[in-house]
């Protein structure tokens, strides 16, 4: 049913929701459940995305995990609709405690691999591309540039065991 709204509009919609949310965990502080995918093409790139909210910046593909959801489910599930790519030889790497506007994110690492071109629905995601390991793009999130290379090295190394 949200395909039927215009891409444009559907942007603008997920800006303002995502002010609002971080409004909500300033003032809720909550604690969260999220994902975090290292997907790695037969390359070895590693696939970044810039969403249509928040920084702009890249980053790797995210996602909140339902209640009760498996990590490696949701990173799934959270691949295929972000950018239409399904998740082979997943693997839980790590979890990570990462505080956001107030919230507790509890993110689990999980690697995988994917043949698939990524595509951006450009309503959620605007860009998605893959990148060689350490040739990073110079609007790489903060909050990815100092942890980067160490998830990529963990997270290959959770692939070959």
């Amino acid at each position: 049913m949200l395909h039927l709204i215009p891409a444009p509009l559907h942007r603008a919609t997920y800006r303002a929701a995502h002010r609002l949310r971080l409004i909500w965990w300033r003032l809720r502080r909550p604690q969260l459940r999220g994902c975090r995918m290292l997907v790695f093409d037969p390359q070895g790139r590693v696939l970044l995305v810039r969403h249509s909210y928040g920084s702009g910046n890249w980053m790797l593909p995210a996602g909140g995990l339902g209640r009760n959801e498996d990590a490696i489910a949701g990173a799934r599930r959270e691949l295929a609709e972000e950018v239409g790519c399904r998740l082979g030889e997943a693997r839980l790497v790590t979890r990570l405690d990462e505080h956001l506007s107030g919230a507790v994110n509890q993110v689990h690492l999980v690697a995988g691999t994917t043949c698939d071109p990524p595509m951006g629905d450009q309503r959620e995601v605007i860009a998605a591309q893959f990148f060689a390991p350490g040739a990073w793009p110079s609007d790489l999130a903060h909050s990815h540039q100092d942890g980067l290379s160490a998830w990529v090295t963990a997270a290959a190394a959770a692939l070959r065991a």
